[in-house]
């Protein structure tokens, strides 16, 4: 595990010179592909250190990490075009990728909430720095402040824990402690699912990926938002005895809230936020099937954290394509686009089929399995559950009809055609979105 990180950290110095984009993009490649060769075959730990160790929900998060990050710099080459800070916009997304792959790697509670916290600030940097209006200041404090409150009684519980049972290590943690009460377990789950985040604190997610940009709406929705999953997942061998008595809860509130939110995407006029408030309703299903505490639930919600980090992380670079071409997120101007860049509608139609769960996608695959996991623990979730999967799909489609067909804006004179770069960016989201279900024991079959 310490190989990657040293080569990583390599890579700080590229970036102080701008120039070297390109390479350090290609590196970047390089690590991903090698990080594919390291993958746990026999499901349990590996590569253990004092600090690092990785078992098959690290090894998916990490590679994930890194995909989406040097997509970041892919996506964002009109940064590097117009020289706005090209050397340190590399060294952030860096930073970020180093931190993020420490969080999913560490084997202890509290390295693991230290580098959690510390993924927040590069994350700032990229929407405080790059970001597009004004309101980003705001949008930027909305994110601190949300994930910092709920975070610090999160730390309380881990030194609890570290108190009570002697050890933070993830795989000596057990759940016949007798430390576990309502308030202990009240302050390890909230910091997770305000992460996530569930409806009635997922208001800092909307704002953040309105005015961040493209890099930044890429990283919080492919990897920050699964951070909040990978913790619940962590936690809950401590929190398994209480968490059959208050899971109700927790499910009830999210699956409500996923209702509500596919009915507010109805209603929205920005790309953006209908992607932003899309992948919210995505992970109250997340919620619901981690909560459920059973094995498809479990398993299904990694799938679905995966397939989700592709899938919105395409739809965010095609509204940027959209945004660099007519200087608008508005659905009103964004219309008619099949007329202007047809080669663009294809992609448009092949991220919005994956959004909705469409086969052959991973999406598919996670959503059939926290389907038959939620309606297995209660069937009177089969009723919000219908509600949701059809509301999914109708404001997935009001999306892509309202944005491709329609009317052409007038103020538009000329429109230039996607760019290579756009197209392997695009190509690089959907082709592991739809070639991971080939084999679907890696992302299910691992208990």
């Amino acid at each position: 595990m310490l190989k990657f990180l040293c080569f990583l950290i390599f890579l700080i110095p590229l970036c102080i010179y701008s120039g070297l984009w390109w390479l350090v993009c290609s590196m970047m490649f390089f690590v991903s592909f090698l990080y594919l060769f390291f993958f746990p075959y026999f499901f349990c730990w590996g590569g253990l250190g004092y600090i690092f160790g990785c078992d098959l929900i690290s090894y998916g998060l990490i590679l994930l990490s890194l995909w989406i990050c040097v997509l970041m710099i892919l996506a964002s080459e009109s940064v590097f075009r117009l020289n706005y800070f090209s050397g340190f916009f590399l060294f952030v997304v860096i930073v970020l990728t180093i931190l993020l792959y420490c969080t999913f790697s560490s084997i202890s509670l509290l390295s693991f909430y230290i580098f959690f916290e510390s993924s927040l600030i590069p994350t700032l940097f990229l929407i405080l720095g790059w970001g597009y209006q004004p309101e980003r200041v705001q949008a930027g404090i909305y994110l601190l402040f949300y994930t910092l409150l709920a975070s610090l009684p999160l730390l309380v519980g881990i030194l609890f824990i570290y108190n009570s049972l002697g050890s933070l290590c993830l795989f000596m943690l057990n759940g016949n402690s007798y430390l576990v009460g309502g308030l202990f377990y009240l302050c390890m789950v909230f910091a997770f699912l305000v992460s996530m985040p569930m409806f009635m604190v997922h208001l800092w997610l909307p704002s953040a990926h309105v005015e961040a940009p493209v890099s930044g709406s890429m990283i919080l929705a492919g990897v920050l938002l699964k951070l909040g999953g990978y913790g619940l997942l962590r936690a809950f061998p401590v929190l398994f005895k209480f968490g059959f008595k208050f899971g109700v809860v927790w499910v009830a509130l999210s699956l409500v809230g996923g209702l509500f939110v596919s009915l507010f995407c109805m209603r929205q006029t920005d790309l953006k936020s209908l992607i932003a408030y899309s992948s919210v309703a995505h992970m109250s299903m997340v919620i619901g099937g981690i909560m459920t505490l059973n094995y498809w639930g479990v398993c299904s919600s990694f799938a679905l954290m995966v397939a989700h980090g592709l899938c919105s992380s395409g739809l965010f670079c095609l509204s940027n394509i959209s945004y660099e071409r007519f200087s608008s997120r508005s659905l009103l101007i964004n219309s008619g686009l099949i007329n202007l860049m047809p080669s663009m509608a294809m992609w448009w139609f092949l991220l919005s089929s994956c959004n909705m769960a469409a086969p052959p996608s991973l999406n598919l695959l996670g959503e059939i399995g926290l389907l038959s996991s939620l309606v297995s623990w209660s069937w009177c979730l089969m009723f919000i559950l219908v509600f949701l999967s059809f509301f999914s799909a109708a404001y997935t489609l009001y999306l892509y009809s309202y944005s491709q067909h329609g009317s052409i804006y007038s103020g538009i004179y000329s429109c230039s055609l996607g760019y290579v770069r756009e197209f392997l960016l695009l190509f690089l989201h959907w082709f592991p979105l739809n070639f991971i279900i080939l084999k679907v024991d890696i992302s299910v079959f691992w208990i």
